[in-house]
């Protein structure tokens, strides 16, 4: 009854017998407003190919995508390299605004990817996430795929919208592979993390964790089905940009595991992500661990990683 109950929600579940309904039920399910509402990526789209990928799925699979807004920004270049994806994909009508700047430039590897008569796009954060709110009654899905920084501005100018954003974030870690720091896209800002993480709950926000996304089962190397048609002969536009992308990457690691894609399937209410309510508590350096007393969220747990990739795949052909 759960799966048909989906099923008029989404119009291509996949396959999500076997391993997933050996794990158990799928997640709950918002109201059917959540799953048709507008969305808004986040995104440090240029770095990890893995935004690449969940942007250009987002285009193709997501009709109610209206906003794309770059973070942790690279002089604006963010910005232009995301409305060329957003171009050639034939997603003219998505806006996109260049937001927080922090002084990075560590995880940026597309330099000459993007033409150079794409323009510079604007910088208006807040009023571009307030057109969307205002355009609708209804919730607004806010899709993380970056660092916190500008969820906080918008916060911090417009408080009245926090209550209006269903939030699904990508980022943070329980056991971090690395326990002297926090996960990466809590550590490119972890004043950020910090101090939106507390202001959420009332909300009860999602947050898609590194313990579950960094599985090499869902990492794109040269040896991917993916890749290898990106090579194709008569390659699409923007696949020639994805393998390029995956090329420059791959010049210094092994592939990319689809962190941010996985967010993405979350948000769109994909049921292949498992989630249970826990508190947790930041650390001065955002580091996250579970704590009685801290902040409720809905934290990912396991996922069907299996059925993801051929979601990926399908969503990609």
């Amino acid at each position: 009854m759960a799966l048909a109950s989906l099923g008029e929600i989404f119009d291509d579940l996949g396959d999500v017998s076997g391993p997933l309904l050996r794990g158990g039920p799928p997640p709950q399910v918002g109201p059917p407003a959540v799953a048709r509402a507008p969305m808004i990526i986040d995104t440090d789209v240029g770095g990890d190919p893995d935004d690449t990928v969940a942007l250009v799925t987002a285009a193709r699979r997501v009709p109610e995508l209206k906003l794309v807004i770059t973070c942790d920004e690279y002089g604006g270049e963010r910005a232009r390299f995301a409305r060329h994806l957003l171009d050639l994909v034939g997603r003219p009508d998505v806006r996109v605004v260049a937001g927080s700047d922090l002084g990075n430039s560590r995880m940026w590897v597309v330099d000459g990817l993007c033409p150079s008569d794409i323009p510079q796009q604007a910088g208006d954060v807040v009023s571009a996430v307030g057109d969307v709110c205002a355009a609708t009654d209804g919730p607004v899905r806010w899709v993380g795929m970056g660092p916190l920084s500008n969820l906080s501005v918008v916060q911090e100018n417009r408080p009245e919208l926090l209550p209006r954003f269903a939030v699904t974030q990508m980022g943070g870690a329980i056991n971090y592979r690395d326990p002297t720091r926090a996960e990466h896209n809590f550590r490119v800002d972890p004043d950020a993390a910090i101090r939106m993480v507390p202001l959420l709950e009332p909300w009860l926000p999602t947050f898609v964790l590194s313990d579950v996304t960094f599985n090499p089962a869902m990492e794109i190397t040269r040896d991917s089905g993916l890749y290898k048609r990106w090579t194709l002969p008569g390659a699409q536009r923007w696949e020639q940009v994805l393998r390029a992308h995956w090329d420059r990457w791959m010049a210094n690691y092994p592939g990319s595991m689809q962190h941010d894609s996985l967010a993405l399937a979350a948000a769109m209410l994909w049921p292949g992500v498992r989630f249970v309510r826990e508190r947790v508590v930041l650390d001065e350096l955002a580091r996250m661990r579970l704590d009685a007393n801290g902040t409720e969220i809905e934290l990912s747990i396991s996922a069907d990683y299996p059925a993801f990739m051929r979601w990926l795949e399908s969503a990609l052909a």
